[in-house]
């Protein structure tokens, strides 16, 4: 069996899109993905992002919020930038991890009443879910 891919999902603060984007990925790509998700800096998880996600019977609740380390990008394939700031603060990867990036809209900046919020954050959710069964399916681009 080929090991499987690390992704690495990379965001400011690894409270929302990289959050969900790593439960999708984790869902959608089974064992042939090591998925593990970062920030620049680590905001906590956001709380309405767990709430979409457990409304499609995905539970994030158990993920972290970390910082982005060096060990995380030397395991790293492929980098999955979420957001522009984290794009243009992603540092300089190692030789052969390939990066990507999603110029994902920040849900947690949405204003207005809670049901306009938490639609924001469902667009979101499911953006970054056809997006990771876009990266699923292109698995074989990354040697799995």
């Amino acid at each position: 069996m080929t090991n499987p891919v690390n992704i690495l999902f990379l965001c400011t603060g690894n409270s929302c899109r990289s959050q969900i984007a790593e439960g999708w990925l984790r869902d959608i790509g089974g064992d042939r993905f090591d998925v593990e998700s970062a920030g620049i800096e680590a905001h906590g998880k956001n709380p309405r992002a767990i709430a979409v996600m457990e409304e499609v019977g995905l539970n994030i609740s158990g993920q972290e919020s970390k910082v982005l380390s060096s060990e995380m990008l030397q395991r790293a394939d492929v980098v999955v930038t979420v957001c522009g700031h984290a794009d243009e603060q992603c540092p300089a990867l190692p030789p052969g991890v390939r990066k990507l990036h999603w110029p994902l809209t920040d849900p947690a900046k949405a204003t207005g009443t809670e049901e306009e919020i938490a639609l924001a954050f469902r667009k979101t959710r499911d953006e970054i879910e056809q997006r990771a069964r876009g990266l699923a399916k292109k698995a074989d681009l990354f040697g799995v």
